[in-house]
């Protein structure tokens, strides 16, 4: 079967009406359309069997390629805040308020990328870019080294968060693309939980290159050398094996290739359309869970800006040394691994990933509560910095909430622009997280305490108002056209091949929201 060649795409009808045309170019501008059709060629048993074997593929060579890459952008990010327990701060000469700038302007950079960054992703080749923006920002990492100042470490992160703005984006891209609606929240989560590999390694690299300082070149310096030398490697490996989608990549055989698109075309969703269409854009702004979904991303976003930066921060306050502190960073790596996988696996079962974003908010806001009460007694410090430890389980409802558009939004454009806006309200959200924390108010920080326990509160409240919207639409749709056939001979489901169409989850009548 692996010979089998694409078959051809039709070409538009000569005459029809505007309506009729719309619907006609969207169909045949689908990259996966074609695949399709060549699956429903084949024997559905056959493509049931083989669909679990590049299932596999996708698992255990795709997914870990999107997961050192993820793990990485989160390490250079994270150099800041392993560099700042060497001494960085005092060798620039930068004043606390400094500093919290210098931790936004990653954020900042992201903020401004973020809605172009997920546009030029649905027209553009996703691994390509994804590989040259790795030895982007792996040399603007390489470079943080060479700064003296206040403001040259300030422009050099504000590049690095606008460089790695469609990284993101990107991921979630290709996981909607490649994995089914049921299957993309663990593996969204799965991605996200290397963030506390990368808090593992990167504790271990900081705390080895802790023994590197000389009167040459400081300790700091070679925490960002190292970093953006190993993501500047790893940039070859995603420019020849990463693929672009179940559409085209060297490591699928054409034939693997229909099956993959087969296998997502249950959805109803289609695969990837390069046409942006306007009117997409129009309904996403007009959508109501759009904004709910960006609210509660500036909300965890405030939570995630807050924990990153100053985490270190915080344990050294308790009474730990620099090294040490790095050092006592490591369980919380363990802790966002577990959550996430725990966390991803409850979203995966039916009408479940409402209920585990919310649960997946309590683990954070128990720290939270405990860095604010428990005695700054010395006796009592492990137990303050274990809820620290509980701070990193902030990445499994943001994992979960960024799988929400990728699974319940219909039509490539609109996908794009929901993604783009959820990005614009999620770096918001990380810039301003971090001036939470004023200087005077150490070793407690009740205001940012008590701003991400809000904010925290905040995220459950709207992910419980989208879900709910989402089941009373859901049941809208039920009664006026009746439930959409679930499984069968999907070869012959009309309501995929509608998918094809590029049409929105408004427009599509099969399309339900996954609760």
């Amino acid at each position: 079967m692996d010979d089998i060649k694409t078959a051809p795409v039709a070409s538009e009808p000569a005459e029809m009406g505007d309506t009729e045309k719309v619907q006609s170019l969207a169909v045949y501008d689908d990259v996966g359309r074609a695949l399709y059709e060549q699956a429903q060629t084949y024997d559905v048993a056959q493509l049931e069997q083989d669909a679990h074997k590049v299932k596999r593929k996708l698992d255990f060579i795709v997914l870990p390629m999107m997961m050192i890459t993820y793990a990485l952008g989160f390490l250079d990010k994270s150099t800041l805040n392993y560099a700042n327990v060497y001494g960085l701060q005092k060798d620039l000469h930068m004043t606390g308020g400094q500093y919290d700038w210098v931790a936004s302007a990653a954020s900042l950079g992201w903020l401004i990328s973020a809605y172009p960054a997920s546009l030029i992703l649905q027209k553009f080749s996703i691994s390509r870019l994804m590989g040259g923006l790795l030895i982007v920002w792996g040399g603007l990492c390489m470079l943080t080294a060479a700064t003296t100042n206040y403001g040259g470490i300030f422009t050099l992160r504000l590049l690095l968060g606008g460089s790695e703005a469609p990284i993101t984006p990107g991921t979630l891209m290709l996981t909607s693309m490649m994995w089914t609606s049921q299957e993309a929240p663990l593996r969204t989560s799965m991605w996200l939980a290397v963030d506390g590999v990368a808090t593992i390694v990167g504790a271990l690299l900081a705390w080895g290159l802790g023994h590197t300082a000389s009167d040459v070149i400081p300790s700091w310096k070679f925490v960002f050398l190292v970093v953006g030398a190993i993501t500047v490697a790893w940039a070859g490996v995603i420019l020849v094996f990463l693929p672009d989608g179940p559409h085209k990549g060297r490591i699928f055989s054409e034939y693997e290739r229909a099956v993959l698109v087969w296998r997502v075309a249950k959805d109803k969703r289609g695969v990837k359309s390069p046409k942006l269409r306007m009117y997409q854009i129009w309904e996403t702004l007009i959508d109501p869970k759009t904004w709910l979904l960006c609210l509660s991303s500036a909300a965890l976003g405030i939570l995630n800006g807050g924990v990153v930066n100053f985490k270190s921060a915080l344990i050294s306050g308790f009474g730990f040394a620099g090294q040490e502190a790095n050092l006592l960073g490591m369980p919380s790596g363990a802790i966002q691994i577990a959550g996430c996988v725990l966390f991803g696996m409850l979203a995966g079962l039916k009408n479940m990933k409402g209920v585990a974003i919310i649960l997946s908010c309590i683990p954070g806001m128990v720290g939270l509560i405990g860095i604010l009460t428990i005695s700054h007694d010395p006796k009592y410090k492990y137990s303050l910095v274990a809820c620290t430890w509980l701070q990193s389980c902030i990445a499994s409802p943001i994992a979960l909430s960024w799988s929400l558009p990728v699974v319940n939004v219909a039509g490539h454009t609109k996908r794009s622009c929901t993604l783009g806006l959820i990005f614009i309200f999620f770096s918001a959200g990380m810039i301003g997280g971090p001036h939470l924390f004023i200087a005077k108010e150490a070793l407690r920080y009740p205001t940012a305490i008590i701003g991400l326990l809000s904010s925290y509160g905040a995220a459950m409240v709207l992910q419980a108002m989208y879900t709910a919207l989402c089941y009373f639409q859901n049941k809208a749709r039920d009664e006026k056209y009746g439930r959409p056939a679930d499984g069968g001979d999907r070869a012959t489901d009309d309501g995929a091949l509608r998918g094809f169409e590029d049409q929105t989850d408004m427009e599509n009548k099969d399309f339900r929201f996954s609760l």
